[in-house]
């Protein structure tokens, strides 16, 4: 269908052609050998498109519907790809976004473990005190005893030397020997 039309439309543009020269060179009078000379010319020209649309219609109708069919699989899969491109952009938006919130999450719960950290290292501080204080009260406690003990020990030979020595500058030898006798009949009463 379209080749019949292409075929008329050639002859009817080789007939106006033909009869716009012809009415051009009737106006401008030129001779009749030039028209013909002008019309064996188109008539020429118009058999060599003819003959050319003949001969390579058929291979430039079958390259150029085989370039458009290139050219619609080039589109289709550009296309395809274009979607394939959006598909793969919409993933990574859906990852970075999921990423996003798993990074507040991360952050979160590390602020969280922070905050247990710092509880628990104060706890243990604070019992470290009490146990230290609680240490310290039993290391006072005991240099006190340790102190008071000393202390009597002291006063108590302090006593026993200054008794003596009281006994010595005030004992008579009379009061010497009853304390003899009485220290002996204590000791042969006990047998």
């Amino acid at each position: 269908m379209r080749y019949l039309q292409a075929k008329h439309a050639a002859a009817l543009a080789a007939l106006l052609l033909v009869l716009a020269t012809a009415a051009t060179g009737q106006a401008a009078e030129i001779s009749t050998a030039k028209m013909w000379d002008l019309f064996y010319r188109v008539l020429n020209f118009a058999a060599l498109v003819f003959i050319l649309l003949y001969f390579l219609k058929k291979p430039v109708v079958n390259f150029f519907s085989n370039r458009r069919e290139t050219i619609r699989g080039e589109l289709e899969e550009l296309e395809a790809k274009r979607v394939e491109v959006e598909r793969a952009y919409k993933e990574s938006e859906a990852k970075m976004s999921s990423l996003e919130a798993s990074a507040q999450e991360i952050v979160a719960e590390a602020i969280r473990q922070g905050e247990v950290e710092r509880e628990r290292i104060l706890s243990e501080a604070e019992r470290a005190a009490v146990n230290m204080k609680r240490q310290a009260e039993m290391a006072v406690q005991h240099e006190l005893a340790t102190a008071k003990a000393r202390l009597k020990s002291e006063i108590a030979e302090e006593a026993a030397r200054v008794a003596e020595e009281l006994v010595r500058k005030h004992l008579q030898p009379a009061d010497e020997a009853k304390m003899i006798a009485g220290y002996l009949d204590k000791v042969g009463g006990v047998q």
